[in-house]
């Protein structure tokens, strides 16, 4: 696995926890381009965005998908279902400031004598703003990260998410027409600054067409038929140069894994799902082990919804080891895609294959070997037995930690989960299916679309 570089050290200070305490001090300014390469720029945005995808909105939707369980402190109001506008805040200017801001600084840095650069740029830029949209519905988008161009963008304006999902796809699609140029159009090509993909532009491009097909998919609500079709012609353009896109992280104590560094400082605060850990169990699934760590008696437990059951297991060495890399985008995630669209175009046999071959890589990638009575029990499916159920309850297993469960249940409703209904319970006892705009936001920006119903859908999932 790849080292972070000790430039990165005070960025890589995000992935300890979202508390502000772990992000003083970060004050490199990446404005300059005296002083900061893209290469280092590129560092910094991709180090942001690990914390992106592996913080406080992932704990908390994590909880809310059920495959954890808040048992202390505030993940224990997170499991309540208390969700209020100053907790999200450090999650939505890491997003806007450490990731937008510095991807529109690079693009604009590396500029057409670089076009590598500035390709990986915007799919990073695309990722990351799904991530706002998808979690706070309308967000800054077209006017987001132009701060430094003057006062006329000190306070962005907002833009629908229909709209957003259209500028992400062409975002990824000018990244792509960027990654084709050969390398000889490049001043300076990128390399081992990139911790994704080691600057090996055929890997981005491969990973730009699997974002290109999730956020197609995402629109099942809106066009069933039709986003069915643009997932399998994006997945078509896959070749052999496709690679999982991970977070990856250092054994130094400012490089850690940010589950496994939330776990170590504040150890009692989550603990596995019990969904998720009986679900599992049910189908004696060889992933367990990996994904969930034995209890004090040496079982795998999970804890139930407003239990506060801090002897449950916590998450287990495969995604919260010191050291351990954790997908962003993946191939897994793709076979997941490939099989619901199949499915959604009455195509049964072909979503029986990508199904079952899904489950297949990705019990083999988590365990390191086939399991061929699991393979015969739940990867056998045919074009009379495939389900959508089934298609993403594997999904949800095999995604463990990923934030498109969040996204997928909120779409689908699968799995069908029980709500906590606990006598400390808030919210109405409904699961919050978005999460309020941050109070800087309301506060500081005139435009901004405030919503503080958390029972509101965001515009896909209507």
């Amino acid at each position: 696995m790849k080292k972070i570089s000790v430039l990165l050290i005070i960025a890589v200070l995000f992935f300890t926890t979202a508390c502000e305490s772990y992000i003083e001090g970060y004050d490199l300014s990446p404005n300059d381009p005296t002083e900061v390469t893209p290469a280092l720029l590129l560092s910094t945005i991709e180090v942001s965005s690990f914390a992106t995808f592996n913080g406080g909105v992932n704990r908390a939707a994590s909880v809310f998908t059920q495959q954890l369980e808040g048992t202390a402190e505030q993940m224990k109001d997170v499991a309540n279902y208390v969700l209020l506008e100053g907790d999200n805040v450090n999650e939505w200017n890491s997003i806007y400031t450490d990731c937008i801001v510095e991807c529109n600084t690079l693009i604009d840095l590396a500029g057409d004598a670089n076009p590598y650069y500035v390709g990986i740029a915007k799919v990073i830029k695309a990722l990351n703003l799904s991530v706002a949209t998808d979690i706070w519905g309308d967000v800054p988008n077209r006017e987001a990260g132009l701060g430094i161009q003057g006062e006329a963008f000190f306070s962005p304006n907002y833009d629908a998410q229909e709209l957003i999902y259209q500028d992400m796809q062409t975002m990824l699609s000018e990244a792509i027409e960027l990654f084709n140029k050969p390398a000889s159009d490049n001043v300076i090509l990128p390399a081992d600054e990139d911790f994704i993909h080691g600057g090996d532009v055929a890997k981005w491009k491969n990973t730009a067409w699997i974002l290109k097909a999730r956020f197609a998919n995402r629109l099942s609500k809106k066009d069933s038929g039709g986003s069915a079709d643009k997932v399998l012609e994006y997945l078509g353009n896959l070749d052999a140069n496709a690679a999982d896109a991970m977070a990856v992280f250092g054994t130094n104590s400012s490089e850690l894994n940010p589950w496994y560094a939330f776990n170590n400082e504040r150890g009692t605060y989550i603990r596995m799902g019990a969904y998720y850990v009986d679900l599992l169990t049910s189908i004696s699934d060889p992933r367990l082990p990996f994904f969930c760590a034995p209890d004090g008696a040496g079982a795998y437990t999970g804890a139930a919804p407003g239990s506060e059951n801090v002897d449950a297991s916590q998450t287990g060495p495969v995604y919260s080891s010191a050291a351990s890399p954790i997908p962003l985008v993946s191939l897994v995630e793709a076979g997941f895609l490939r099989a619901e669209a199949e499915f959604r175009k009455g195509n049964n046999g072909a979503a029986a294959t990508a199904h079952n071959n899904a489950i297949k890589a990705s019990v083999i990638q988590i365990t390191g070997a086939a399991d061929e009575t699991y393979f015969a029990s739940q990867a056998s499916e045919t074009a009379t037995s495939i389900s959508l159920a089934k298609i993403m309850t594997h999904k949800y297993v095999a995604l463990f930690l990923q934030l498109e469960n969040y996204n997928d249940w909120r779409r689908t409703g699968i799995p069908a989960l029980t709500p906590n209904n606990g006598p400390n319970v808030e919210n109405g006892g409904v699961i919050p299916v978005r999460f309020p705009t941050p109070q800087d936001e309301r506060i500081n920006n005139p435009n901004a679309t405030v919503n503080p119903d958390i029972n509101q859908n965001v515009w896909w999932a209507n």
